[in-house]
């Protein structure tokens, strides 16, 4: 049960970041949507993000590109089932990498496609033109991710070491980790 809390205020903590002031898309949300799909139990780990998402754009505000973000987050969240059976740290780094270009294509492509009719022409040039100019957005999105999974995935795995638990269901652990208590 201490695990679960744990996981839980991690887990709150990087939804409500959201809404403290930070750099554009230097955010924890995609570690979170990677670290849930593969800590968390499988009925629970696409849901929590969401979940984590709706909650604080009820705050700042819903907009027209929700389905292209939740989406990609989702998409995110699957990555995370596929890690849980290939925890390494190298692939864990290559998928926070993965996450960061899933969204900038998902989310661009949307702002393309929702907002071009005022931001961007409905042609190529205008799509490779909605993209160039994500680029900075890109660069936060990227160390975002990336700093987040590390500190995510480690604090985790702390927790998996030094935090006894008697609640394996919950957090669909891995057997192998059953011996460590």
């Amino acid at each position: 049960m201490k695990r679960l809390m744990i996981f839980a205020v991690l887990i709150l903590a990087a939804a409500f970041s959201r809404l403290i002031p930070h750099p554009p898309n230097f955010t924890p949300l995609a570690a979170m949507a990677l670290a849930g799909g593969v800590y968390l139990d499988k009925r629970f780990a696409l849901l929590v993000p969401l979940l984590a998402l709706l909650l604080t754009d009820a705050i700042i505000g819903f907009h027209n590109l929700m389905a292209f973000v939740y989406g990609s987050f989702l998409a995110i969240g699957l990555l995370g089932f596929w890690l849980r059976s290939h925890k390494k740290p190298v692939l864990v780094f290559g998928s926070a990498l993965a996450s960061s270009v899933l969204f900038f294509i998902v989310t661009n492509f949307g702002v393309w496609a929702m907002d071009g009719a005022t931001l961007y022409p409905k042609t190529l040039a205008g799509l490779i033109e909605c993209y160039t100019l994500a680029i900075p957005f890109f660069r936060n999105t990227l160390f975002g991710d990336v700093l987040y999974t590390g500190l995510l995935f480690g604090i985790f795995e702390l927790v998996f070491r030094f935090v006894p638990t008697t609640e394996h269901a919950a957090l669909n652990q891995p057997v192998a980790n059953k011996e460590r208590e």
